[in-house]
């Protein structure tokens, strides 16, 4: 493991597109997570957006994010797909290889696994061309998909090879989901690793868990599950896990805060976790009765 790993979600950070970026290369990142909308709302339009990404030099590790995609049906099911063949365009005008799908939320979604395994299947199709990965995510307060053992067992059936998982360390630890399942996953099948601590100690509702994670994450260090969020990375690491990370950290306060400043905490958190991890990953020291 290594520094390297770590990069930076743009909602982590306040100001115009130009400012953000250039605040995560100033602290020392070397990749950043977007959303369609950095590029979108850009004042000066699409192309200058996508032109200003490309000249930074940062890698993207992956765009945020198709919502509500699985389990429509009808004209839901068109309209959604639409969505995503703009959103894959929008990754290949990047040069970013990967999309994020969250799981849906929507109550007109279908429960049903094989329904949503079918759809996520197709959409992986949609990507192929393009040579395009779909990250899949578990939402702690989805319809179905809220766990990400289930995400797993969901992206295992679909069975297609450019459709992976997205870990979101927020919704482990929203929903108090064990940790030794993350071992059974194939690391090769994990596509981004986003990383966020919160402010309480435990979010037991679904409002909570959507208003902790909208307005109160913080970065790893600087809450109250260290231990865990520790664990999760070790966890990936012994698995052999050698993707990318992503601070992907929802905060009010932050956003009214200058972009670097932010951005350096965000660095911050990435040498506490790799030191952390390289301290329990290190061999005990052998005891020689002889020596000496």
């Amino acid at each position: 493991m290594n520094i390297g790993q770590f990069g930076i979600d743009s909602v982590s950070l306040a100001g115009p597109l130009q400012a953000r970026l250039a605040a995560a290369q100033a602290s020392g990142f070397t990749r950043i997570s977007l959303s369609a909308r950095d590029l979108v709302e850009h004042p000066q339009g699409l192309d200058d957006a996508i032109g200003l990404v490309r000249r930074s030099g940062l890698e993207v590790n992956a765009l945020q994010a198709l919502r509500d995609y699985e389990g429509l049906p009808g004209l839901l099911r068109e309209y959604k797909t639409d969505i995503a063949k703009h959103l894959l365009e929008l990754c290949q005008a990047l040069d970013c290889r990967v999309l994020i799908a969250s799981a849906s939320t929507s109550g007109h979604a279908s429960q049903d696994q094989d329904i949503i395994a079918t759809d996520l299947r197709r959409l992986a199709t949609l990507a192929i061309p393009l040579n395009i990965r779909i990250a899949y995510e578990a939402i702690s307060w989805a319809r179905t998909v809220n766990d990400y053992r289930l995400a797993w067992d969901i992206v295992e059936a679909a069975d297609s090879p450019n459709l992976g998982l997205v870990l979101d360390s927020y919704h482990i630890l929203a929903t108090a989901t064990p940790l030794p399942a993350i071992s059974d996953i194939s690391p090769e099948k994990i596509f981004l690793v986003q990383l966020a601590d919160f402010l309480w100690h435990s979010v037991d509702t679904a409002s909570e868990r959507r208003a902790a994670a909208r307005h109160f994450r913080v970065f790893p260090g600087e809450g109250p599950h260290n231990a865990q969020l520790t664990d999760i990375v070790m966890r990936l690491h012994e698995i052999g896990y050698t993707g990318p990370y992503s601070f992907e950290v929802f905060n009010d306060d932050y956003r009214q805060l200058p972009a670097d400043l932010v951005a350096r905490r965000a660095y911050r958190a990435a040498a506490w976790l790799s030191e952390a991890v390289l301290r329990q990953s290190a061999p005990m020291p052998v005891f020689n009765r002889n020596a000496g």
